[in-house]
């Protein structure tokens, strides 16, 4: 079943000069290591947590941008590991997997997230629903 969906794009031209800080408080060590100082890189990072937590119906509310971490399988394909405080909203909500996109070209980033629950969420499956 799916929970929520999230996407977002960006221009990769805004992650030409990131600063330290900032660097810092949206990105693990190992995520700055694998990016290599390249632009397009933090740009795709950024846009799959924005498009994570879209997914989540919350933006970033109740944690940071470390708490998603994104990551590169060995044929390239994009992946998250949730930490922290995202990985309890994902748990209250049911979440059992994250699927993630990334498509770029020159100058935009774009992603998308998808959140799945195997046994159909928290409580009765109501996930995000308000009532009538």
């Amino acid at each position: 079943m799916i929970i929520g969906i999230g996407n977002d794009i960006v221009e990769i031209k805004r992650f030409m000069t990131l600063k330290e800080h900032f660097k810092d408080k949206f990105y693990t060590e190992r995520e700055i290591e694998e990016a290599k100082g390249r632009a397009s890189f933090f740009a795709a990072n950024f846009s799959v947590k924005e498009a994570v937590s879209k997914s989540f119906g919350t933006g970033f509310r109740g944690f940071s941008g470390k708490d998603i971490e994104v990551l590169r399988d060995e044929l390239g394909k994009p992946y998250v590991n949730l930490y922290g405080g995202a990985k309890k909203i994902s748990e209250s909500l049911g979440i059992n997997e994250i699927f993630v996109s990334i498509s770029d070209t020159d100058n935009l980033v774009m992603t998308m997230a998808v959140a799945e629950s195997r046994n159909g969420g928290a409580e009765n499956g109501n996930i995000n629903r308000k009532s009538k």
